[in-house]
């Protein structure tokens, strides 16, 4: 979670929201768009806000239309974290107990099973902020689950995950972010440039 910048404006959730629809995938409650026909899907990853964020929704759609079947499981099973009503996140440790990224990880390992089983041959995954995470720990076992990742506002990872990254990643990082500042991003960048064979 990238701080105050980040939550000091949640999303309105909205479960209708999008060009897409929400579907059972891989047991997960799921916002699912573009073409189930696609070999190449894209794994959404979502922040501590969940599945039926606008924005995240409509950013799906965009991946979409350039061909890519994209699925954005709920991996909070309904129970996205809730800004206190004075603006705190002081229940956010609390809440991170029983939605922890680990568990994102063995969930989204169901979604790829079921990506996999309905003749997807290419997975990417793209993590936003607590999602970037889960996107690493894909990224740690050398296709087996994605073949690229993409971390966007990073949280929860360490130089250490990034040293353990096989396949192909990028890092979008934000110039103010307390959690994952600018200097943590080039000490990502330096082990990343290391590694030839990313």
């Amino acid at each position: 979670m990238s701080g105050p910048q980040c939550c000091s404006h949640p999303p309105v959730l909205n479960p209708s929201s999008g060009s897409g629809h929400a579907e059972k995938f891989g047991g997960l409650d799921s916002y699912v768009t573009g073409s189930p026909h696609s070999k190449l899907a894209i794994l959404f990853l979502s922040d501590i806000f969940g599945f039926q964020a606008p924005k995240l929704r409509k950013f799906a759609d965009k991946v979409a239309a350039a061909g890519y079947f994209v699925v954005v499981p709920d991996f909070f099973y309904g129970d996205p974290f809730v800004v206190a009503d004075d603006g705190s996140f002081d229940r956010l440790p609390v809440w991170l107990k029983d939605h922890s990224p680990e568990k994102g990880f063995e969930d989204a390992k169901l979604v790829i099973e079921a990506l996999k089983s309905k003749g997807v041959s290419a997975i990417g995954a793209a993590g936003f902020c607590w999602g970037a995470k889960v996107a690493v720990e894909l990224g740690k076992h050398d296709h087996d689950f994605i073949h690229a990742g993409v971390l966007l506002h990073p949280a929860f990872t360490t130089v250490d995950d990034i040293k353990e990254v096989k396949v192909p990643i990028a890092v979008l990082g934000a110039e103010f972010d307390h959690i994952t500042p600018p200097e943590v991003l080039k000490q990502w960048e330096e082990v990343l440039i290391a590694k030839t064979e990313v």
